[in-house]
């Protein structure tokens, strides 16, 4: 097994390169795993401009699709040389939050504790995954076996994108009928949309500015898509629901517009379902909120992780009910990953997700 490996290492905002570190050594809960497909995040980009903290020097990334290449002395259940994933949050499983089933927020060097971050370590708190190699922590709570007739890519968004889009669908806690607004197609607005259809919702409304997104919106599942660039959403909106508002609108952008305009196509009583991640404070407009006596929810979701939502989301993927690997536009090497970095934080070439392949 070699010594060094090659790592997306940020330096300061605007410079992630790659570098060389040492393989490093798992500890006893811990697994080494030799990253086979990673991904590049929005939030990676959110870390490269400088506008979410990190220190210099820290590996970037938190999609792992691997396969074990060591395991720490106390782990149990799991073999070097099997296919894994874990997700973008970690949890230990043993913490206040996890033993709440809260698992998104257990965060801390072991996941005792809270932090304003929860549970994301991975390229955030300790070395992530577009390297050579990963460190997982708490092993037993957090790696999930791919099953074999499964390929790489079709499990690569189970550890953030499709996990928190999913799960911003599961916090609005959506019924059989319900009509949903999506605002931004993204890939985690694609994925929200997808969970909304796999969790019933009979008028699924998708928003977004750029063709290829809201033609995507259609193939995971959207009703009707709405091109903000060319009509007033929220008017739209309203028409679509004659008038009556959406039961659900979810904010996948992370911008003061969307969360204002999902607020605004509410009807009263609706849940606001957010998933952005914001970089500046935000407002609540007075008469969107109806002066706060609309019986609105606000909810907010951290992706979930942990194995145990790692399994089931690829049971979703080998149930063929949601085609993941329909989200990866571009394919690169790691050698090639300040490319694709340059490609994905600009938005190019009809970008969705790239693939980094070591």
């Amino acid at each position: 097994m070699p010594t060094k490996m090659r790592a997306a290492i940020f330096i300061e905002p605007g410079r992630i390169v790659l570098g060389e570190k040492p393989v490093p050594e798992p500890g006893p809960l811990d697994a080494l795993i030799r990253i086979t497909l990673t991904t590049i995040c929005g939030t990676d980009v959110h870390i490269l401009k400088g506008e979410y903290p990190v220190r210099s020097g820290l590996t970037i990334g938190h999609e792992p699709v691997g396969v074990i290449e060591s395991l720490g002395s106390a782990v149990t259940g799991f073999a070097v040389g099997q296919r894994v994933i874990a997700g973008a949050i970690t949890p230990s499983g043993t913490s206040n939050a996890s033993l709440s089933g809260c698992h998104s927020q257990c965060g801390g060097a072991h996941g005792h504790g809270w932090t304003a971050l929860g549970g994301w370590r991975f390229g955030n708190t300790i070395d992530g995954a577009q390297a050579d190699y990963l460190i997982v922590p708490d092993a037993m709570a957090n790696l999930a076996a791919i099953p074999d007739g499964l390929t790489d890519e079709q499990v690569l968004m189970c550890p953030d994108i499709m996990s928190t889009g999913m799960g911003g669908a599961e916090s609005a806690n959506i019924r059989l009928g319900d009509s949903v607004a999506i605002f931004a197609q993204g890939p985690i607005g694609l994925c929200a949309t997808a969970g909304a259809r796999l969790m019933g919702a009979s008028k699924i409304i998708a928003i977004d500015r750029l063709p290829d997104r809201l033609e995507m919106a259609r193939r995971m599942g959207a009703d009707h898509i709405v091109d903000s660039s060319k009509t007033d959403a929220v008017a739209e909106i309203m028409n679509l629901t004659a008038g009556r508002g959406v039961d659900v609108a979810i904010e996948a952008l992370g911008q003061q517009e969307t969360f204002e305009n999902a607020l605004r196509v509410l009807r009263p009583g609706g849940t606001l379902s957010s998933l952005g991640v914001y970089s500046t404070n935000l407002t609540i407009p007075f008469g969107a909120y109806h002066a706060g006596l609309g019986d609105h929810h606000i909810v907010s979701t951290l992706c979930p992780g942990g194995k145990e939502r790692m399994r089931r989301l690829i049971e979703i993927v080998d149930s063929k009910r949601f085609d993941s690997s329909a989200l990866v536009t571009h394919h690169f090497s790691l050698d090639d990953i300040e490319t694709a970095y340059e490609l994905f934080a600009n938005q190019r070439d009809g970008v969705l997700k790239v693939a980094i392949k070591p």
